[in-house]
């Protein structure tokens, strides 16, 4: 592998990759909005994109990384109604790390509804 700097950004992507998907009970709506909230909270910029159903997550430079991209996206009523498939996907030191905060963020309320809904 030649060390062009093309060949040092492809290698740092690669690193950094981070690819989760989750299952969550919230409506692809407040999946989206909850993405949205915990990624500007964390200093990205994150909306919509013009596809429905999927939000964008922007953030500036980190390491070898001279700007860094993720996206997450929700599919409802996937399985059975009131399933909602979200996955979750980017690149970046720091954002790995967000995206893996926001995926324990839906485990964690997940399990809350579980417990919460369990008889005893």
């Amino acid at each position: 592998m030649s060390d062009s700097p093309r060949s040092i950004v492809e290698a740092e992507m690669n690193r950094t990759a981070f690819q989760r998907k989750a299952v969550s009970r919230l409506p692809a709506s407040e999946v989206l909005a909850l993405a949205v909230a915990f990624f500007k909270e964390r200093g990205y910029r994150s909306g919509k994109t013009g596809r429905p159903g999927q939000v964008f997550v922007m953030g500036g430079r980190e390491g070898a990384l001279p700007g860094v991209t993720g996206e997450v996206s929700a599919r409802s009523d996937v399985g059975r109604p009131g399933v909602t498939l979200v996955t979750i996907d980017g690149f970046g030191e720091r954002l790995g790390e967000a995206m893996g905060a926001f995926h324990q963020e839906l485990r964690n309320r997940r399990k809350a509804e579980r417990e919460g809904s369990s008889p005893g």
